[in-house]
């Protein structure tokens, strides 16, 4: 079993992470999460001059592996913030398109429990701005929107949002690419 340490760009990235599903997920494909799961709060704080102390700390836990989780946010490509961040072999860099919400959207069975409808599918969630789209879902379904961050994610882990779920949707490939690399390193 490897020991794999997460630095995460943000609380919504770390509650994923440190969700019970995820948890188990990780366990099944033979890898141990560090405890400490750093927050970097905010893709500025993911540059070459601040990840070295999240680093040290991860390995000062046993770390042998580290997995950085961010955003595309606002840059035009995944190469770019893969530069910005100043990827290193030793780093398993996974770059979420657009927003980490985006795979709230891919998981259609999580969505249809949130959204209290039988089925659910969106074409391209990797295309939108997901808390947006799911604000307005979620406004137009139960007359509630979910402008807080926080509450959206708890809501979306309450009702049972799974990682596998979000990579086998046929458009959401940084969910696809996240779990085939942590396949990868067990």
């Amino acid at each position: 079993m490897i020991k794999v340490g997460f630095i995460c760009e943000g609380k919504t990235e770390r509650k994923i992470v440190e969700s019970e599903a995820f948890q188990l997920f990780l366990k099944s494909i033979d890898i141990d999460c560090i405890d400490e799961i750093i927050d970097a709060k905010g893709n500025g704080n993911l540059l070459p001059q601040y990840l070295g102390g999240f680093v040290d700390t991860l390995l000062d836990f046993g770390a042998q592996k580290i997995c950085i989780l961010t955003d595309l946010d606002n840059d035009a490509c995944i190469t770019l913030t893969k530069n910005r961040i100043d990827e290193k072999k030793e780093y398993l860099l996974i770059v979420a398109v657009k927003t980490s919400e985006a795979w709230f959207l891919s998981d259609s069975l999580c969505m249809a429990k949130v959204l209290k409808m039988d089925s659910f599918y969106f074409e391209h969630p990797e295309k939108v701005n997901a808390l947006d789209k799911i604000s307005e879902l979620l406004f137009e379904k139960t007359g509630r929107g979910a402008s807080d961050k926080k509450k959206l994610v708890a809501m979306m882990l309450n009702n049972g949002f799974n990682i596998n779920a979000a990579a086998a949707h046929p458009n959401c490939n940084s969910a696809k690419y996240f779990v085939e690399k942590l396949k990868a390193l067990a």
